[in-house]
């Protein structure tokens, strides 16, 4: 369906793509992975020709559709929201917006001279529209649209009054509608709750269409994909199977590699030493030049590179009291809209709590009521003795200082420690060599995240509340992330849509679905994947 051949591709001094080559077919779904800055959203523009190729050939059929979901969404307003998915949806999203307008000219008498013309035109239009099943297209947007997390009162709503995170739901909901013979879609989940993301995943397994897309979360890769591009210095390697196959067939490769690479030098050294004893005796000397010129012709065998995912090793927060965090009798509410009434909660030492809800339950509330950030109605929030709290949100990525460098707001920051302790904390969260000298202002917003965490975690609190902490962080350092807290002796409190992070955190649950129908929270004392089992739930209310 599409193809890259023997593609060559430079930004200034660094060589994107030497000599690759890339066939997707119909239906298939592939993943793509690599480091930040290797080249993903590269390869998305050079399939939809906004980038020429510096060499090689791109071949898209004529007739082949590509719907492109990207992070960069552009303006947004002036429309509903439902009116939106469907005006960005492509050729369909075009017909309905054209009878809707020859719809109105029809019943215009200013028209009455072009009555005609509008009217056949109608015919047109309609007869492909329907051909089309144009008629269900607004049945499908909302369905689309429910998926992606949208209520029937934001659906109707202004689209200009969305936050950033809704906007590029509303931007997936056009690719989504489309029904196009490709689809590339860069990160899908960074802005999607763990609802929608198994949502999504159920969509794109049953679509018709071929998937070509970049994602941080493994499981979704693992659910979706069939087949996994590996962009690795410049090439394009590909793999039969699932992320967790690729990291398997990875490490077998880099096994076997290895083990050529050893040989090769073993017997390098060999014929050295040959050639550097008997180089100048007189008998053998044309046996060493002989074996020197032999030595000349043999290709090397590059270093295996080693991508390791080291966990940052912090220092033992204080010990805290038994008793970290209690909530008598709260209740909060926005205008009519009650989220909490006469909650109690405690929190103890030790505990990991993930909080589950669906859009709109109180997760982020609740965080921010512990964290001290937001004043419960009525009701007390306690914190306990001896209890040092640290509070992530993507509102923390605002007490950055966008005027200093990395390295400077590290060094502002802990002044007093060594300049070996803060690279290491940077080199930890995959900032080295030039990258600490970015200013913060230019960061993506994953680099400021890992920046954040990394403050954060350098004198650690024994009390981490943490909203959404994966988001827009790569596989890698989700990992690191996950390996680390693994070992963090304090207590936690977290809102996250990434299951490696749940699962490989949290030791107990609380579901707060219910307090957006006037409920109670309800507590399972047992870990995330524990109550995965018993409740038959990924996420409240979705079947695993």
């Amino acid at each position: 369906m599409i193809s890259l051949t023997h593609i060559s591709k430079r930004h200034g001094h660094q060589a994107l793509f030497v000599d690759a080559s890339l066939q997707l077919n119909p239906g298939e779904k592939v993943g793509l992975v690599g480091p930040n800055g290797s080249g993903k959203s590269t390869l998305f523009r050079l399939i939809t020709g906004e980038e020429p190729v510096d060499d090689g050939e791109v071949m898209v059929p004529k007739r082949v559709t590509i719907g492109h979901f990207r992070q960069d969404q552009g303006t947004m307003g002036g429309r509903s929201v439902l009116d939106e998915a469907i005006a960005g949806s492509g050729r369909l999203g075009e017909l309905h917006h054209e009878l809707e307008q020859l719809q109105h000219d029809l019943a215009d008498p200013a028209q009455a001279d072009a009555f005609d013309k509008v009217l056949a035109r109608f015919g047109e239009v309609q007869e492909e529209y329907q051909h089309m099943g144009g008629y269900e297209l607004e049945a499908r947007a909302k369905e689309i649209l429910h998926g992606l997390g949208f209520h029937d009162t934001q659906i109707d709503g202004d689209v200009g009054a969305l936050s950033g995170g809704w906007k590029m739901r509303v931007g997936m909901a056009k690719v989504l509608l489309g029904d196009f013979d490709v689809l590339l879609m860069d990160e899908p989940t960074n802005h999607l709750d763990i609802e929608s993301i198994l949502w999504l995943e159920h969509f794109l397994r049953d679509s018709r269409a071929a998937l070509l897309m970049t994602c941080h979360d493994r499981d979704f890769m693992n659910r979706v994909v069939s087949r996994i591009v590996d962009v690795d210095d410049g090439e394009l390697v590909s793999y039969s199977g699932n992320y967790d196959y690729m990291e398997r067939e990875q490490k077998l490769r880099a096994q076997k590699k290895e083990a050529a690479y050893e040989r090769q030098q073993a017997m390098l050294a060999k014929m050295q030493r040959f050639i550097d004893r008997f180089g100048t005796h007189v008998a053998k000397a044309a046996q060493a030049q002989s074996r020197a010129r032999k030595m000349e012709k043999i290709e090397r065998i590059d270093p295996p590179k080693h991508r390791e995912i080291v966990p940052f090793q912090f220092r033992k927060p204080p010990r805290s009291g038994e008793d970290v965090a209690a909530l008598r009798g709260v209740a909060k509410a926005y205008g009519a809209r009650t989220v909490y009434r006469g909650f109690d909660f405690e929190i103890k030492r030790g505990e990991r709590w993930c909080v589950m809800g669906q859009n709109g339950s109180g997760k982020t509330t609740l965080l921010k009521m512990v964290a001290g950030v937001l004043a419960p109605d009525t009701g007390t929030v306690r914190i306990g003795p001896s209890v040092k709290l640290g509070y992530f949100a993507q509102e923390s990525l605002e007490l950055l200082d966008p005027t200093l460098t990395v390295w400077e707001q590290v060094d502002q920051r802990f002044h007093l420690e060594t300049i070996g302790a803060k690279r290491n904390l940077l080199g930890a969260f995959q900032f080295s060599g030039d990258d600490v000298e970015k200013r913060i202002e230019v960061l993506s917003g994953g680099e400021r995240s890992r920046l954040v965490l990394a403050l954060m975690l350098f004198d650690p609190p024994n009390f981490l509340v943490l909203d959404e902490p994966t988001n827009h962080l790569d596989l890698q350092t989700k990992e690191m992330l996950v390996q680390t807290l693994r070992d963090f002796e304090g207590t936690m409190l977290f809102v996250s849509h990434d299951r490696t992070f749940l699962r490989g955190l949290a030791n107990r649950v609380l579901d707060v679905s219910a307090c957006g129908q006037g409920g109670q929270p309800a507590v399972y004392p047992g870990s995330y994947v524990e109550w995965v089992e018993k409740t038959g739930m990924e996420a409240p209310g979705v079947h695993a």
